[in-house]
């Protein structure tokens, strides 16, 4: 009876001292969860007009490239001073002199023969006209006129031949002159003074500096943002696309201007390239900037059609499927399917999908559902739009 009595005691102070702790106790600060509202960058986008461009790389070209040949063989007896490697020369200016004695006399000689072949002409002519008289009066025969015609007939012939052999002459008694086609500059030379040259020989080769080329590869679907057709021809000046070149060039950035005179008219089966044809007047002539000198790496800036109310956002809002999240007035999103006219390096443009003056985020979202609410965070233009 003892022990029952000293449990029940230590039972009743245990549940004594559970009652005093819950009596006394903290009260629990019963809470409800908080809807989760993520943060994202955001930026108010605006229709505008934009002008599009497309980007290539090439080297330049000379326009015009030829060999300086020899016509007719002979010694050289003189040789411009502009023909060396690197040398500048005019149109027309003469390079090469070869030794024209022989050729002088040459034209003499066949002067000669047309002098006498037109005075052989002329005899014939009054012979025959002697004889034609005689045969209307029935004064000699028939053979004597016949006579007189066939003088006549080969007469004419000598003079022919004496006219081609003299303008001949002419021509290889200038041909003792290699004078430029153009103006331009000396790639390389292979001739001196007192050097024999045959006919056919080359003795230089030239490169116009009236004109430079470079050679710019796209992509076939970028022809959609430039005037061009594979199936035009080359547009009057004004209509020509513009291009801007830039390359590192003694030390510095440089800069000139041209415009794409024409496409090479086919696509490239294995690359899929169209290749445009850029030109720049006058490379060696730019004023007080450097020359633009063949060999050149350059890139090329082209420019493109315009556009009018084009919203541009960066690459990273378009989402999968050519999709949008919008920012709506409540901060909720909306996924919107847009008009992408192009997507281009770090920009995307759009034609339609967006109006002026919506908020759209920028970067790309995952784990966000249509509806979500977010809290909207203004991105720079500066650092979204390159």
């Amino acid at each position: 009876m003892r022990q029952n009595l000293v449990a029940l005691a230590v039972v009743l102070v245990g549940v004594a001292l559970a009652a005093l702790i819950v009596a006394t106790g903290p009260e629990l600060d019963v809470r409800q969860e908080t809807e989760r509202v993520p943060a994202v960058p955001t930026m108010l986008v605006s229709a505008r007009p934009v002008q599009m461009t497309v980007h290539s790389r090439g080297t330049v070209v000379p326009k015009a490239q030829s060999d300086l040949v020899a016509e007719v063989p002979g010694r050289i007896v003189a040789v411009a001073p502009a023909m060396v490697a690197g040398g500048f020369f005019a149109k027309d200016d003469v390079l090469v002199e070869i030794e024209s004695i022989d050729y002088e006399a040459g034209l003499g000689d066949a002067a000669a023969q047309l002098a006498s072949a037109e005075s052989e002409l002329s005899n014939a002519e009054r012979y025959f006209e002697r004889q034609q008289d005689l045969v209307d009066r029935d004064s000699i025969s028939q053979s004597q006129y016949d006579d007189a015609l066939n003088r006549l007939t080969v007469a004419e012939a000598a003079l022919r031949r004496a006219r081609i052999g003299h303008a001949q002459a002419e021509r290889d008694l200038s041909r003792t002159r290699l004078a430029a086609p153009y103006a331009g500059r000396v790639r390389t030379e292979r001739v001196d003074v007192g050097q024999f040259v045959r006919r056919g020989e080359v003795v230089a080769t030239l490169y116009s500096t009236e004109a430079a080329e470079i050679l710019l590869p796209i992509r076939d679907e970028e022809l959609a943002f430039l005037p061009l057709s594979l199936a035009e021809s080359s547009a009057a000046a004004e209509l020509r696309p513009r291009v801007r070149l830039q390359a590192r060039f003694a030390g510095d950035m440089r800069e000139w201007t041209g415009s794409i005179v024409r496409t090479e008219g086919e696509l490239d089966a294995s690359t899929r390239m169209v290749k445009l044809i850029a030109e720049v007047r006058a490379p060696y002539r730019q004023g007080d900037g450097p020359p633009l000198v063949a060999g050149l790496f350059v890139e090329a800036e082209i420019q493109g059609r315009r556009y009018e109310e084009v919203v541009t956002i960066p690459r990273s809002a378009l989402q999968a499927g050519r999709r949008v999240y919008v920012v709506g007035p409540d901060n909720r999103l909306e996924l919107r399917t847009v008009d992408v006219l192009r997507v281009a390096n770090d920009r995307a443009f759009l034609r339609g999908g967006i109006a002026d003056g919506e908020t759209v985020c920028v970067s790309r979202l995952r784990n966000i559902i249509d509806g979500q609410r977010v809290r909207p965070l203004p991105a720079d233009d500066q650092d979204v739009l390159p």
